[in-house]
């Protein structure tokens, strides 16, 4: 195991966030991401908790907010509906000169927050 990381996300507070800076959505996650939380009745959650698996891998790494892009990191679900990372450039470079081999993904989401968990391997 490379590193664990570990984000917590306040729901209401993210919820704020994104109707004080419109533009955030499109700066913070892929055109997929928000396609998939498009047709969910409440898309916040599902937001937070990919924002919070963003920095849950600069976690893993050892790494601060910063340390790569946005885009860089994102969540795609598999078939059976389970979320996995996709890691690409700065990240990817990051993530390799470590180690990364392969990456494990837990979200969750309560009304209050969202938290992502992720071991590198």
């Amino acid at each position: 195991m490379i590193g664990i990381g570990v984000d917590v996300v306040d729901i209401a507070r993210f919820r704020t966030s994104l109707r004080r800076t419109p533009t955030m959505r499109e700066r913070l996650f892929t055109e997929a991401e928000l396609a998939y939380v498009a047709p969910q009745s409440d898309p916040v959650p599902s937001l937070a908790a990919r924002f919070a698996a963003r920095e849950a891998v600069m976690k893993s790494l050892g790494l601060g907010l910063g340390a790569f892009g946005f885009h860089e990191v994102w969540v795609e679900r598999a078939d059976s509906g389970a979320p996995f990372l996709q890691v690409v450039g700065r990240a990817a470079e990051l993530a390799d000169a470590a180690g990364v081999a392969r990456w494990h993904l837990s979200l969750t989401h309560s009304d209050l927050v969202a938290v992502a968990y992720v071991v590198a391997e």
